[in-house]
């Protein structure tokens, strides 16, 4: 098909799965439960970290996440003690296990304490056309306190050739518009044009089926070549692309 009839086919496949029903079989689900915009981007950002693997898994362990934090994200990052920390010991999704979680919750009221919070600690280093370097600097930010170095390979790095794939649909949780009440839209410090889409082996398979993407590995660089495919098709919104790649990849089987 032709650049026109790609753009057509993609976007009836965005207002397919860009809709409240994506909601109830997506981890987007959890920060859905909570309506301040600091509850809603901590728990927001530690779903995103886990969320590989099993869909259902990662649910599960979103609510337990909850659970472990009283029900109050912001309230337990700002006011945790030793022995609220000790409770989240026994945490475990994957490879992200109690110790993480720890040091996450430290990492997270460092940002709040001293750096303006999440949005700020993000959106303070961004650039006009993407946010990857953002995420770089951001990364190193977040591991400035003691830790153990296994930790940061829970948050991706762009500039060392990681696609970042949590943490940019982290960001289009929080940054695109909640025109059609999936994404949140309470970060206004960002625009959707700065978004990189989350590529994973769904996106990316489908991107390549449909001539968008041509480089084999799901790393930086295939992240910054689909980024340009896709702002050809939307300018100011091409992660809205991420819903239709998505969808193709896990729904349909393309």
């Amino acid at each position: 098909m032709n650049s026109q009839e790609l753009k057509e086919f993609l976007d009836e496949k965005v207002a397919l799965y860009n809709s409240p029903s994506f909601i109830e079989t997506d981890p987007i689900q959890i920060p859905h439960l909570f309506q301040k915009k600091e509850d809603i981007e901590i728990i927001g950002f530690l779903v995103a970290t886990i969320a590989w693997g099993n869909r259902k898994s990662i649910i599960t362990n979103g609510h337990r996440l909850i659970d472990l934090m009283g029900n109050t994200p912001y309230d337990f990052v700002m006011n945790h003690s030793e022995a609220d920390l000790e409770a989240l010991s026994h945490f475990v999704h994957r490879t992200f296990n109690g110790e993480d979680l720890g040091y996450f919750i430290k990492a997270l009221q460092h940002l709040y304490l001293r750096k303006g919070g999440l949005e700020l600690a993000i959106s303070s280093h961004a650039q006009e056309h993407s946010l990857q370097h953002a995420l770089s600097l951001f990364k190193q930010d977040f591991f400035e306190l003691p830790h153990q170095s296994r930790t940061q390979k829970h948050l991706g790095d762009p500039l060392k050739n990681s696609a970042a794939k949590r943490l940019n649909m982290f960001l289009r949780w929080m940054v695109r518009p909640n025109t059609t009440q999936v994404d949140f839209g309470i970060w206004k410090s960002l625009s959707p044009a700065q978004l990189s889409c989350p590529l994973d082996v769904h996106s990316g398979n489908v991107a390549r089926k449909l001539g968008l993407l041509k480089r084999k590995q799901n790393d930086a660089k295939a992240v910054t070549e689909l980024d340009t495919a896709l702002r050809r098709l939307d300018p100011q919104d091409p992660v809205k692309y991420d819903f239709a790649l998505f969808g193709l990849g896990v729904f349909e089987k393309f």
